[in-house]
This record gives structure tokens, sequence and C-alpha cells, in this order.
């Protein structure tokens, strides 16, 4: 039982790509809907992770809290990166803040939520690898206090980092999520937990939304959650659950950075054979990020000529400028000088090679740090290489006796890829979902900018016009 004057303890669960199409297909959370309440969730542009999650805890727009994609140029680096993890990255108030003035001592757990390290919060786990200095590459994870490392560990195994992303990803990941914030919950009994659950991103990504794996993905997801419910209605926690957006069906990989090198815009540097991206020295690149790419053009007088290769870009749909940014609320200097927008059934490939021999080693591995853009073909086992499971075995088999090992088995490939994300949704049915355990906690819509002002309302900590003062 909550103590008078305190707050009611929250749990809010990233599902990620829930929609209104996939939830009859989650008896579990389309009960807690059905007894409580629901709203559309308006997304913001880039509907990605890093930007959405940022969103819903700063109520701003990425042109105000900075985080435009995934990743991005940081041009005072010369580098693109992607992932990155530190919370200083996110400009703004966060929810924690607010809530630790309106109730000091506010205790907040964050599970798997992006940009965890470095953020304020109570207790965080995070997926953070052992890269060892002969180059191996080990799974585990990032935790604060240090100590509830060894206790998760000890309790429920090494987090599954191969289970996480890669062709590997599975429930596994998101069981190992779920048992670690159950017990975090019961041992430290934090005010708001932020969990993360990323297993709908995976066979969605890989079948599409409507396949029949796609659909036991979520019915298995929903099974798994069951217990962490029950958790939650025993110790009188509000439940809220969302998705950053929704993932829809694509046929088309639209490869915008070739596009840019053969219009002599982008260039590339070689070394062993091998050729890699030079934003440095590129007039015109893109980092691509599902349906969305950051044009990053280097000066002035070349934005005519980048937008003259791009506007006419089979599966490019739209192409924005300084004023369409600023419409899109996605002016902030991180952004490219020109962000594109990807068709309906097409996504951006980051691939800037025009030789597949002259790829660079990285392109055939899980290796989201030192790939300048997103690659969903991560999913898969190259199904071109008849000899691909038995390379993976060996490499495997190398982990084991922890020697280096390289386990080159994603396809150079993209057509397997069949659901995306990014862009706008075309529909509610295809947008993402806002569930909450209150009753008439909210309307039909709410924008995703006023995620955070609801999570405040629902703890009590705040007047405004979703939480449980106002019905």
């Amino acid at each position: 039982m909550t103590a008078p004057g305190a707050p009611t303890p929250l749990l809010v669960l990233d599902v990620v790509g829930l929609t209104p199409r996939l939830l009859p297909h989650m008896p579990h959370l389309k009960a807690l809907a059905d007894t409580g309440s629901r709203a559309h969730l308006g997304t913001v542009l880039p509907a990605v992770t890093c930007a959405a999650q940022s969103t819903f805890l700063t109520g701003t727009h990425p042109g105000e809290h900075g985080i435009v994609g995934n990743g991005w140029y940081f041009r005072e680096l010369g580098d693109v990166l992607l992932w990155r993890q530190h919370n200083g990255l996110v400009a703004g108030d966060k929810l924690w803040d607010a809530a630790r003035r309106a109730h000091p001592g506010y205790t907040v757990a964050n599970i798997c939520w992006w940009y965890a390290m470095g953020a304020d919060t109570d207790y965080t786990v995070t997926p953070r690898p052992v890269y060892y200095a002969d180059g191996r590459k080990e799974p585990d994870c990032y935790t604060r206090p240090p100590a509830l490392h060894d206790e998760l560990t000890e309790k429920f195994g090494t987090f599954p980092l191969f289970h996480f992303w890669g062709p590997g990803a599975d429930l596994v990941s998101s069981r190992w999520i779920i048992d670690a914030t159950r017990h975090i919950q019961r041992t430290r009994h934090p005010d708001l937990t932020l969990c993360y659950l990323p297993h709908l991103d995976y066979d969605l990504q890989r079948y599409g939304p409507d396949d029949p794996r796609s659909l036991r993905a979520a019915r298995d997801l929903d099974t798994a959650l069951a217990p962490l419910l029950d958790d939650a209605r025993a110790e009188g926690r509000t439940v809220v659950a969302l998705s950053e957006y929704g993932i829809t069906r694509v046929s088309r990989p639209v490869d915008i950075n070739r596009a840019l090198r053969r219009a002599g815009l982008l260039e590339v540097h070689t070394q062993d054979g091998m050729e890699y991206l030079d934003p440095m020295a590129s007039r015109a690149f893109a980092v691509a990020d599902h349906q969305i790419a950051h044009v990053y053009v280097r000066r002035p007088e070349d934005l005519d000529a980048a937008r003259a290769v791009l506007q006419d870009l089979p599966g490019l749909d739209l192409l924005l400028d300084d004023e369409g940014k600023k419409a899109h609320h996605l002016d902030h200097p991180r952004s490219g000088e020109l962000v594109a927008v990807a068709a309906p059934d097409a996504w951006f490939t980051y691939y800037y090679w025009l030789d597949d021999a002259r790829a660079p080693d990285f392109a055939q591995l899980v290796e989201i740090h030192r790939k300048p853009g997103y690659d969903p073909a991560e999913l898969f086992l190259d199904p071109l290489d008849p000899y691909v499971k038995v390379r993976a075995a060996g490499a495997l088999a190398r982990k084991k006796l922890g020697l280096r090992y390289r386990m080159a088995v994603v396809p150079l490939d993209p057509a397997p890829v069949r659901g995306s994300h990014g862009r706008l949704p075309a529909s509610d049915d295809d947008g993402p979902l806002l569930l909450c355990s209150t009753p008439r906690a909210v309307g039909d819509r709410l924008a995703a900018t006023d995620v955070k002002s609801l999570l405040l309302t629902l703890a009590g900590l705040d007047d405004g016009p979703y939480g449980k003062r106002h019905p």
C-alpha cells in the first residue's frame, strides 16, 4: 500500500512496436487497456527509439532535446556515431528532475531505456559489452549501483547481449529484462520503474508486421509479461504501457549513399582493399536510420547538387530543408542540412560501396558502433552463404575458448528486410499506443510530448490534464 502523501508508484513499459493491430494478439495487455484506458500515441519524426524515448522523458521535441535519431554525424569529431549511451546528450528537464522537485527523494529505476548511463536515476541497468584488449567482445551490462551487476548476474545469468540484437535476437533478452525488473521492484521499491521490452522489434523487421511469426512474437511477449503485470497489481503500481513507433511492411531498400557517391558528392578512403566512408572529405553523405536519413552537406554551395541527386531518387518521399525541419520540430544543429524521409514501403540502407568485394570487414558483422548508419540486415544470417551456420558455430567455439573470433555472418543483400519504421504513421492502426491501468486516465489521443506530464499526474505529483486528479 502507498503511504498517505507518498507518490503513486508507476511501472512504465516500453513495448516496442505495439500497435492497435497487434493488441488483440496480446490478451494481458488488452485486458489492461479494457479495464483501464488507452489512447493513440502521436510519435515524433524520426519515429525511432532514441528520439521517441527522449521526447517521452523531457516533454519536448527532437529540435529541443537534440536527439535527432539513433545517431548522427558529430561534426566536431568528424565521425558518425550511433547508439551512444551518455544521458548528457539529452537536453532538457527530465521526468525524474520534475518529480523530485515535487517530491524530494523520489526514486527511479531505469532498466534498459536508452541514454541510461550518467542519468540521475537511482537504479540503472543497460546493455554494455566487455571490450577486451585483444579485440574480443563479450556479453555484459552496466549497472548503478555497481553491486547490482553481480547480484543480477548471479540470479539471472549474464545479460544475453546476443539475444538482444543480431541474428540470435529473440525473447530471451526480454525475459531477462522482465526478471531483472521484477527483482528490482521487489527489493528496491522504486517510485518509478522504466522497463524497455525489445522483442517485437525483431520478427516485425524480419518478416513484416502481419506475418504469422510476428503475431506469435506478440503473443509470446505478452505471456512473458504476465508475471510482471501481476506483481504491479499486487504492489499497487499504476501501469503504463506505450510504444515508440509502429513497424510497417516494406519491400524497397534505398541506397541513398550510393546515389550520392555516383554523383561525386560522397568520398571514401581505402585500406587493405576495403572502402571506408570519409565523412570529413565528403561534400554530402547520409546517416541512414530506418526510414529517415540525415543528409550532411559540407558547404552551402553543394546543397542544390545534393538536392538534385535525391529529389527524384526512387523510394524517397520527402526531402526536408530548413523550413521542413522546423515544421517537423527537427530543426537542431545535429540534424543534417537535409532530412530524407522514405516512401511508406521503403527504407534507407547505409551502404556506400559500389562493389561488395570492397565492403569493409565490419559490414558482415553485428557491429552497431562502427557502421555509419543502421543495418537491419544484422537480424539475419547470410542466406547466400551455404556454410554460414558452420562458420558461425566455429566462431562460437573460439569465443567459448576465450579466443578472438569474427562472426562474419550478416548478408550484404538487404532484400530480406520486411519491416521498418521512422516516418510518421499513415494511420492510427499502424501507429503507437499508450495503455494505462487507470480508467479514464487519457482520452482518445495523446501527444508524445505529453507523456511526461501524464506520468507526473498519474504519480500524483502534478495537476495536469491527464492524471487521476482530472478523470
